[in-house]
């Protein structure tokens, strides 16, 4: 009998020998053939950031769409950059025979899937429905990257690296996981993403064994949430808390948070409102106040440090959510990480690479980790890679 894994690795192989020329010529042409039947008359599902991403895109290409379509009836009946806005019931009966009806809705807080985005849309008649990513392919240029989204022939050409990064993790539920994420990032399909694991993200208790002593390092503080948690989940027995946050709307927020703390706890934790980077230097900040917050190529100038000279004692648990950043913060922690081996979480789902890149980056850091991948949203949402050392699992 095939041993699962060996059947997730010939699956593997099966995705990946794929010819690159065979990807880009996918990439050119799928978005042409699935809007076929209507030509470049499009409505857009999803009025949300997605969306008027897309129409953006669309205008700069010459393609005005004929409306958006919303569930938010508070909408209904405005107009967004000077587009109309509808109910679907009225978007269809207005153009549900004449045009693509394109969903353009793809967000970590969905609690739907991409099927389910399309069966209203098919109820109330539309005869063609389709779902945003053969767009982004086709006009790359405007649209990608866009999180894990971006041009399948990418994954081709780090075929060796894609084999190497299923080689590390520990479990076939981790190896089902990330050849999902593979063929998504090369076939668009959304249906056989697995579902979101049940257990709280970073602090799966399946995987991780909270000690008394932590140093809990969160690198993407964001306004506390993961703090919250943690707090929660040790009860309060921790050494030291030490957070990260850039964004100064974000950072005031977990500042506030951590002022509402009994003094024992609050004693013990220390923020600070520096970016994570290789080094110590400035960098460019995307600062929007959300989760979304994010290093980008303009923007407002932020300090960044490394954490190998910004931390005063070893970290025991180092958690990374830095939309992006993660590589850099990783070189960053580099010595840390090679002389005291903390549990690393580590988000793997904002960059199409980062499925790969990050876990054999932090495997050629030198410390011995077991991994594991685990999705805590759906749609490759909130997707992360745990190494944990083998003393540190749960007995």
């Amino acid at each position: 009998m095939v041993s699962m894994t060996a059947s997730l690795d010939r699956q593997l192989d099966e995705l990946l020998s794929e010819r690159v020329d065979d990807a880009r010529e996918r990439e050119r042409a799928t978005f042409d053939r699935c809007i076929a039947p209507f030509g470049k008359r499009l409505v857009l599902s999803g009025a949300g950031n997605l969306g008027r991403k897309v129409a953006s895109a669309l205008r700069a290409e010459g393609i005005e769409p004929l409306a958006f379509v919303d569930n938010n009836e508070k909408l209904w009946g405005t107009e967004i950059d000077g587009v109309a806005v509808l109910s679907q019931p009225e978007g269809a009966k207005r153009f549900g025979q004449s045009a693509t009806f394109c969903v353009t809705i793809w967000r970590g807080e969905g609690t739907d899937t991409m099927s389910e985005r399309f069966r209203p849309l098919l109820s109330h008649g539309c005869a063609n429905v389709i779902d945003f990513g053969p767009m982004f392919w086709k006009y790359s240029e405007r649209l990608l990257p866009h999180y894990s989204l971006d041009l399948p022939h990418k994954v081709l050409l780090a075929a060796e690296k894609v084999r190497a990064g299923f080689d590390l993790w520990q479990d076939d539920a981790s190896r089902a996981e990330y050849l999902a994420q593979v063929r998504w990032r090369l076939r668009l399909d959304f249906d056989n993403l697995p579902l979101p694991v049940t257990e709280k993200i970073y602090f799966p208790a399946s995987l991780i064994k909270l000690s008394p002593d932590e140093v809990f390092v969160d690198c993407g503080a964001y306004d506390g949430d993961t703090i919250r948690d943690f707090l929660g989940y040790s009860g309060g027995r921790f050494r030291r808390i030490v957070a990260f946050e850039a964004d100064q709307r974000n950072y005031a927020k977990l500042q506030r948070f951590v002022d509402t703390l009994p003094d024992a706890v609050r004693g013990r934790i220390e923020i600070s409102d520096k970016a994570l980077a290789e080094r110590a230097g400035v960098l460019h900040f995307s600062a929007t106040g959300t989760a979304a917050a994010a290093v980008a190529p303009q923007g407002i100038e932020v300090a960044c440090v490394a954490l190998d000279t910004e931390l005063n004692e070893p970290p025991t648990y180092l958690k990374m959510d830095i939309e992006g950043s993660e590589p850099a913060a990783l070189h960053g922690a580099s010595r840390l990480i090679a002389q005291h081996a903390p549990i690393i979480s580590a988000c793997v789902y904002h960059s199409q690479d980062h499925l790969w890149s990050v876990p054999l980056q932090i495997a050629a850091l030198g410390a011995q980790y077991q991994m594991y991948l685990r999705p805590h949203l759906r749609e490759s949402w909130d997707l992360v890679c745990y190494a944990i050392p083998v003393a540190r699992l749960p007995a």
